[in-house]
């Protein structure tokens, strides 16, 4: 059996970051994006859309065609339907903070019936609601799905990507006001911190009160996650209010980062912050390797005419052992994580047993950060 050796790919960045803009690490309360949902047919696909039949069809499908058409003042029966050209779909969209009525942004159209691609499908129009069921914008357009899932009759497939999920850009559009995005200059603004801390949050508010000229503090502390701002009275008319979010978005600051480190089993990859550290510790690491192989053994009949025999495969079954020499590594104290990763990797190990490893260190305390995997 040949042993895989992991290669573990270190990403290691500086506790200390260099300084950001406020905008790129907070969000402003009611500036946030709206999440909208939609039911619709695509049309135009080359008989690869949802099956009619009675038995094993999409009959939401049929049903939907039917009432589109009576819409138009067509009525057809519905055993008379064929809609291999034709699939049901749900449309996902966030729409962007502030948007208003003519408003465009994306939207995302995923199979609901049995139809095997939508290449080449166009959404008809059809409504986007909110979680209370409110239209708020309509969606229509051509699919872009950037693969396709091609079968012939004889069986054979050829797959590229996923076809049975496209992409509309720009298809979408708001008809209706959105009322998450007013904002009220009278009261306090509050900046919402993508990653809560109060270290962060704490020079946020450090930066803000010492760069705007204040009578007093207008920035305060809510909790790890939330910086209230006072809008200073001679600043909140709407066309000055909006001149002083921009230059309290443009200030800029260092974010503290938590200690971790993310392990990707998959690709092997470790990332740890440079405020990482590991205590002293050994490290051993021995495995047991069980190699069961089945040697066919071909049996045959005496060669004279009276034999009556056949000839017959049996299968002789070896079952080997072995267990290979314990490796140790020791670990000095205050390492960082990559000279465990180096150490790590002159034990040959895979995947699993590193994570194995890193929870164990883990468990024993000696790993000085908050350890996910992924």
């Amino acid at each position: 059996m040949m042993k895989k050796i992991l290669i573990i790919t270190i990403i290691l960045y500086s506790g200390l970051f260099s300084q950001v803009r406020i905008k790129d690490i907070v969000s402003m309360e009611n500036a946030t994006e709206t999440t909208l949902v939609g039911y619709g047919l695509v049309t135009g696909l080359d008989g690869t859309g949802d099956r009619a039949s009675r038995n094993y069809g999409s009959v939401f499908t049929v049903q939907t065609i039917t009432n589109m058409l009576e819409r138009f003042g067509i009525t057809v029966p519905r055993e008379n339907l064929r809609t291999r050209n034709v699939a049901a779909v749900m449309i996902t969209a966030n729409s962007p903070a502030f948007a208003r009525i003519g408003t465009r942004f994306d939207v995302t159209v995923s199979s609901l019936g049995d139809a095997t691609s939508l290449e080449g499908g166009i959404l008809l129009m059809a409504p986007l609601l909110d979680a209370g069921g409110k239209q708020y914008a309509m969606a229509q357009g051509p699919i872009s799905v950037g693969g396709y899932n091609i079968e012939t009759s004889a069986g054979e497939k050829v797959r590229k990507n996923h076809a049975l999920t496209g992409r509309i850009p720009a298809g979408a559009v708001v008809n209706t006001p959105i009322p998450s995005n007013i904002f009220d200059f009278n009261q306090p603004i509050r900046f919402l911190l993508h990653e809560p801390d109060f270290v962060t949050a704490s020079r946020i508010a450090e930066s803000i009160n010492g760069n705007i000229p204040s009578d007093s503090l207008i920035a305060h502390i809510l909790n790890a996650g939330v910086v209230e701002v006072r809008v200073p009275d001679s600043l909140k008319s709407s066309h000055r209010a909006a001149g002083f979010l921009a230059q309290l978005e443009s200030l800029e600051i260092a974010p503290d980062v938590e200690a971790r480190v993310v392990i990707n089993e998959r690709t092997g990859t470790v990332v740890a912050g440079g405020n990482v550290t590991i205590s002293e510790i050994m490290v051993s690491h021995g495995s047991l390797t069980i190699h069961i192989r089945r040697r066919p053994v071909i049996s045959q009949p005496s060669a004279s005419f009276a034999s009556t025999g056949t000839t017959v495969v049996e299968f002789v079954t070896e079952t080997t052992a072995k267990e290979d020499i314990a490796t140790t590594a020791a670990i000095r104290e205050t390492s960082s994580v990559q000279d465990l990763a180096a150490a790590l990797n002159e034990l040959g190990l895979r995947p699993r047993d590193v994570i194995a490893i890193f929870q164990s260190i883990k468990q024993a305390g000696a790993l000085n950060a908050e350890l996910i995997i992924i």
